[in-house]
């Protein structure tokens, strides 16, 4: 725990200069967010592989965490599964489920809490029997899938998302008996290599039973990327996109979610989360340093602005982030990282948990 204390302090720093030093005008808004603490950093699980991409929830009493694990790496490969591990007191761990999908690389699975269901969603790269090049990678051969359980025990599938071919899934949401998905596709399917960056489109997926699943709009146009979705209690849904561009997007819709506001942030969040704590809004995700590199990093929303409050201890290969609210002022957020090196100084992707603590 040593190596993590600077790591813990410049964190408490960024949170207290955000609340105390900023005045006057927009800033004055800033000025009353509250400072945030980090607790109990602790790694949760590594087991010699690429461990990455989590996901968190609360499900009939207990926790449950998700992640991908894959012997050869980041990159696609055959030999990804997705691991699932469940805690009475988010403190110890145990696994529940382990899955995989014949010829495909599973990654970024997400969890949805729908019709009294645990869902696992995961998007899927097509390789075959063997790692391809990346290249060879279409993202027209993409597909979701998902596993499900009633208990959190004993779990279904893997069932193929029917209306999701040539769409890579990501986060999903649930308002009233709907599920939405966020898939992102080539526009209009144009043949060629990969297919991301600019030349995708991302659409709002929406399903009555959380395995078939229909086109409910396109929210961005161009350069579609992963989106995390927020609904308020009128059926408003926010949006956090992280796009292929400078800076990620701030997303606005009213049902029936045909049309769209869109505003650039401040900030480039990568694999970003969008939650609501107490009666604030957060954003957890990637950010970009000059100095430092990749950094795992939470965000209070407000206003369509990004305002940093916690920095994780990080590095290299790293973000992806979970969060459950343990109460108005705690959380429970998982992540990961590849900061920390073997005794040989190899460095190790594995998976961390730690508590937010807001301050009086």
């Amino acid at each position: 725990m040593t190596e993590w204390m600077p790591w813990l302090r410049a964190a408490a720093l960024v949170a207290a200069s955000t609340c105390l030093t900023l005045a006057g005008g927009a800033h004055a808004v800033r000025a009353q967010l509250p400072a945030v603490r980090v607790d109990h950093v602790r790694r949760v699980f590594h087991n010699g592989e690429h461990n990455a991409f989590t996901d968190l929830v609360r499900f009939r009493d207990r926790f449950y965490l998700c992640f991908r694990s894959c012997p050869d790496g980041h990159m696609v490969h055959p030999t990804a599964s997705i691991i699932i591990l469940a805690s009475d007191d988010a403190q110890t761990w145990e696994p529940v489920h382990q899955f995989r999908v014949a010829g495909r690389d599973t990654r970024d699975p997400h969890f949805l809490v729908f019709r009294q269901r645990l869902f696992v969603y995961t998007g899927t790269w097509y390789s075959g029997q063997t790692t391809i090049a990346v290249e060879d990678y279409d993202l027209n051969q993409h597909l979701g899938y998902a596993v499900w359980s009633e208990d959190g025990r004993v779990w279904h599938g893997p069932a193929m998302l029917e209306g999701t071919f040539g769409h890579y899934v990501w986060r999903a949401a649930a308002y009233e008996d709907t599920a939405y998905l966020c898939g992102r596709r080539k526009i209009g399917f144009e043949i060629g290599p990969r297919g991301e960056g600019r030349e995708v489109e991302s659409l709002m997926l929406e399903s009555s039973d959380g395995l078939v699943w229909r086109k409910r709009a396109v929210f961005q146009d161009i350069a579609g990327d992963e989106t995390a979705f927020l609904f308020e209690p009128d059926g408003t849904v926010l949006g956090i996109g992280r796009r292929s561009a400078p800076t990620s997007q701030w997303l606005r819709a009213a049902p029936p979610y045909d049309t769209w506001q869109r505003a650039d942030l401040n900030a480039h969040v990568g694999g970003p989360l969008l939650v609501r704590w107490g009666d604030r809004y957060v954003v957890g995700g990637r950010k970009s340093t000059p100095d430092r590199g990749p950094k795992t990093t939470w965000w209070w929303l407000v206003d369509r602005e990004l305002q940093e409050f916690a920095e994780l201890p990080s590095g290299g290969d790293n973000s992806y982030p979970g969060f459950v609210a343990l109460s108005p002022t705690r959380a429970l957020v998982s992540w990961y990282s590849s900061h920390e090196q073997t005794a040989a100084g190899e460095p190790i992707t594995a998976i961390y948990l730690a508590e937010l603590q807001i301050l009086p």
